[in-house]
């Protein structure tokens, strides 16, 4: 008996157990994980035009064209079409497939390369990156089914068989949701689709515009304790025999700052600042951060009285990098300030004009406000005349490198179509070197003036870091970007040639690269020794090396010529604005037939295409021969060469070598090519493109 109980209790225990492991098991198979539903894109959409900061698609067939844009390698900026990114990745084919998309933050510049049979082209900086890899989920993260967009119409995509209309718009939106945005696994996702309302939120979507007050003062590093004043120069009393050994010793040593007579400068009575500064000389035991400057004034600026639209003829934004060292002195930072005040009041301020912000260097940089902090030049001025000196050292190109890393930015108020402008203020020579700071913002787009005050004296230049730095930090050394003054009480006259100089849009150029920047013309030769077949072969020569530029209005632009003993123009620069409309002008060009007149060919070039160049374009003239010419070609290439044409001569087969090097800019060997059949004219694409590109990069502009 006792043994029949043993028995029914551990039957009835057994049973309990696997009741109760059963139990457990169910829940696991009924939150098996669903499947991902992957949303399918079309070839043409852009990273940027897609909200979602992380997301998997489905690419179509047929993405691998050249309409289809892409910019960088292997971070591309999110210009650029997603799934030609993807097949220039090597992530899939022309087949189409699954891809991983993730938003990453802007870059400087973005390289062009030929991947997978996708040419990627280069781009100066963009705002937004994207990275692309295959399309597999990563771990912890949920994927969207549907995408959201960021144009304001209904956007059809396709989800599988569904096809869903997903509404978007830029404040708030309504929409039914099948899983949020990428969030960690944890969170727990809804899977009824119920009807929601999202508002967009930067810090949920791509790297947007920050949307809190910007502040009137961010500094790049921590404010450093001085050690002691520079002696500042006294330009009132000093007189030529005693600046040399004023300067050196403001540029070397430390010591106490000398005040300087009130008398020697007089402002208006009726100046809002003139008590202020007329008493506010400096106290050697004061900190920057006790000279009355209110911390919270700094940090919550005035709302603006109004938002004017401005001078609409000068839309550039533009950063002043005012000289805060020591060795300007009090009275001269003054002056600066006004110069300031004067400069936004005479280019007219306002959002559809001209946006301005300020960059106090010493030491380190600060922003004192950016570009969208003031709407008009009232209010600017204003904000200017409270600025307080920083004081320190004068490291132009430690500012140069925070402006081009931190100032034109979306959320600084940069506003993309506008052209970036610095303005460096500088008081006798920086205490740093600026020709790499300067390279590196000149190739992220950044066109750089440079404004010296009191040069260095002959006595002096043993004392300057890097000679000649104006001349290596400037885009060309013509003095279109750089102005040098005497005195700074002479800073006032140069307010409106610098106004001018800037809002000279045509002319700002630093922002172009050697692939958005030419008027390329191409000579082309269809005498009667060249033949139907060989014609064809240069045609696809010329459309090779046409579809490897960036094709616009504002870009480069493509004419081409045919000669015999006549000339006859295909097309001019601005016949076609897109790339897909000249390669198709090149194939509709009809061979000719007949003699061989280059000289007259050169001519009728620079009379027809070159002469109607715009004035920020270089003028490039590709020339394709087969034999030696009937006439001269030595006076009309020289004349086109005097008239600014880079000429780049390809001979074939019987062409003369003579004739070559004398169409050819100097020097020679990099503007003249040779191949034995036409056959191989290919083996120079590549070649005449990084010649171009390389003689942009070492070169004044156009």
């Amino acid at each position: 008996a006792l043994l029949t109980m043993k028995a029914t209790v551990i039957a009835t225990f057994l049973g309990v157990f696997l009741t109760c492991t059963y139990t457990a098991k169910e829940p696991t198979k009924k939150t098996k994980k669903p499947k991902l539903y992957v949303p399918q894109i079309d070839c043409d959409i852009k990273a940027g035009k897609i909200i979602n900061p992380e997301f998997i698609a489905k690419c179509p067939p047929g993405c691998q064209d050249v309409k289809y844009r892409v910019y960088g390698t292997d971070i591309y900026a999110s210009f650029s079409s997603v799934c030609n990114a993807a097949i220039h990745s090597g992530i899939i084919d022309n087949t189409g497939g699954k891809i991983l998309v993730q938003k990453v933050a802007g870059h400087s510049g973005y390289r062009g390369s030929f991947s997978n049979g996708v040419r990627s082209l280069s781009l100066p900086r963009w705002r937004e990156s994207f990275l692309v890899s295959e399309g597999k989920p990563r771990k912890g993260v949920t994927y969207p089914s549907t995408l959201e967009y960021s144009s304001s119409k209904s956007t059809a995509v396709k989800s599988g068989n569904d096809h869903v209309n997903v509404p978007t718009g830029d404040a708030v939106r309504k929409e039914y949701q099948t899983s949020p945005v990428p969030t960690p696994a944890t969170q727990v996702a809804t899977t009824t689709p119920t009807p929601t309302t999202t508002t967009t939120d930067p810090s949920t979507t791509a790297p947007q515009p920050t949307t809190t007050p910007p502040a009137t003062r961010t500094t790049a590093a921590a404010a450093k304790t001085r050690p002691g004043l520079h002696r500042v120069r006294d330009m009132a009393f000093r007189s030529i025999s005693t600046s040399a050994s004023n300067r050196n010793i403001l540029r070397h040593n430390t010591g106490i700052q000398r005040q300087e007579p009130v008398a020697t400068f007089q402002r208006a009575a009726g100046s809002p600042a003139h008590l202020a500064m007329e008493t506010d000389l400096w106290k050697p035991g004061l900190s920057l951060f006790e000279t009355g400057f209110s911390s919270k004034e700094e940090v919550n600026p005035k709302p603006l009285e109004s938002i004017s639209q401005g001078n609409q003829k000068c839309k550039v934004d533009l950063s002043f990098l005012m000289d805060g060292s020591w060795s300007i002195g009090k009275r001269r930072f003054q002056l600066q300030k006004r110069f300031l005040g004067n400069m936004a009041q005479a280019l007219g301020i306002g959002s559809a004009g001209p946006l301005m912000g300020i960059v106090q260097y010493g030491d380190d940089p600060s922003t004192e406000f950016n570009l969208k902090t003031y709407a008009n030049s009232k209010d600017l001025r204003n904000a200017i005349e409270k600025i307080q000196q920083k004081g320190g050292l004068s490291n132009v190109g430690k500012a140069l490198s925070f402006v081009n890393k931190n100032f034109f930015l979306d959320a600084n108020g940069n506003r993309g179509g506008a052209p970036n402008v610095v303005v460096v203020v500088v008081d006798g020579w920086p205490t740093d070197r600026v020709e790499e700071a300067s390279r590196l913002a000149r190739e992220s787009g950044i066109n750089i003036f440079f404004v010296t005050v009191e040069a260095a004296a002959q006595s002096e230049k043993q004392n300057v870091i890097e000679p000649n730095f104006v001349d290596k930090a400037v885009c060309r050394t013509n003095g279109f970007y750089s102005i040098n003054v005497p005195s700074w009480f002479s800073l006032h006259k140069v307010v409106q040639p610098l106004v001018k100089r800037v809002c000279d849009t045509d002319r700002l150029v630093c922002s172009k690269t050697c692939l958005n920047s030419a008027d390329i013309g191409f000579v082309i030769d269809g005498s009667s020794s060249v033949g139907t077949g060989n014609f064809r072969t240069v045609l696809q020569f010329v459309a090779n090396i046409s579809k490897e530029f960036e094709i616009s209005d504002t870009d480069t632009r493509i004419g081409a010529v045919q000669y015999t003993y006549e000339q006859r123009l295909e097309f001019s620069f601005d016949k076609y604005s897109t790339k897909e409309d000249v390669l198709n002008a090149i194939k509709r060009i009809s061979y000719w037939s007949g003699g061989t007149s280059t000289g007259a060919a050169i001519s009728y070039a620079s009379e027809q295409l070159f002469s109607k160049s715009k004035p920020n374009k270089r003028k490039i003239m590709i020339l394709i021969t087969d034999g030696r010419s009937y006439d001269d070609v030595s006076v009309p290439a020289m004349d086109a060469h005097q008239n600014g044409v880079i000429a780049y001569s390809i001979g074939v087969a019987w062409a003369a070598p003579d004739e070559l090097e004398a169409i050819a800019t100097d020097p020679v060997k990099e503007h003249s090519f040779f191949v034995d059949e036409f056959d191989n004219l290919y083996r120079y694409v590549n070649q005449l493109i990084q010649n171009i590109c390389t003689e942009f990069n070492s070169q004044p502009r156009n």
